[in-house]
């Protein structure tokens, strides 16, 4: 197997993006479960937020021009990869306790690990993230593991 990964790669290993803060709104909530079509009353009423609620919410708001071809931001905890196609690897989330109306969440997302493996067609890289999100008062809400493949 070729090494792809340089030292300088490598480095980027246990950074962190700035923490983000988020205001959840019940009107928010609303949205998103009719958008998903919940079911639950507590969902459609907006007292707990779905599950998948969190999901790329540490993402920035970016116009349509500021997209990259392939529909992505540019990501500013990503090294310079010698692989560029990108494809969604995993997510694994646990949950501390549910997303309610007025959380003021902090979210904050660490490049956890960069690896390289053999696929059937080539070399793949995997890039893992881990996004934590509690209360401004620090009580955990959500663990997150996500998983970036390149090839």
């Amino acid at each position: 197997m070729s090494d792809l990964l340089t030292p300088e790669i490598r480095q980027w290993i246990g950074r962190s993006d700035e923490p983000q803060r988020l205001e959840v709104t019940r009107r928010d909530i609303v949205k998103y479960a009719i958008a998903t079509q919940q079911r639950q009353q507590k969902y459609q009423q907006g007292d707990e937020a779905p599950p998948m609620f969190l999901f790329n919410a540490h993402q920035p708001l970016v116009p349509v021009e500021a997209l990259r071809s392939d529909g992505l931001t540019m990501d500013p905890l990503l090294p310079d990869l010698p692989l560029k196609r990108v494809m969604a690897g995993g997510v694994k989330n646990t949950y501390h306790r549910p997303v309610k109306p007025g959380d003021a969440l902090i979210l904050t997302r660490t490049l956890t690990d960069i690896y390289e493996k053999q696929g059937s067609t080539g070399p793949l890289i995997f890039v893992v993230y881990a996004v934590r999100v509690e209360t401004e008062d620090g009580e955990l809400v959500m663990d997150e593991t996500r998983r970036r493949i390149f090839r």
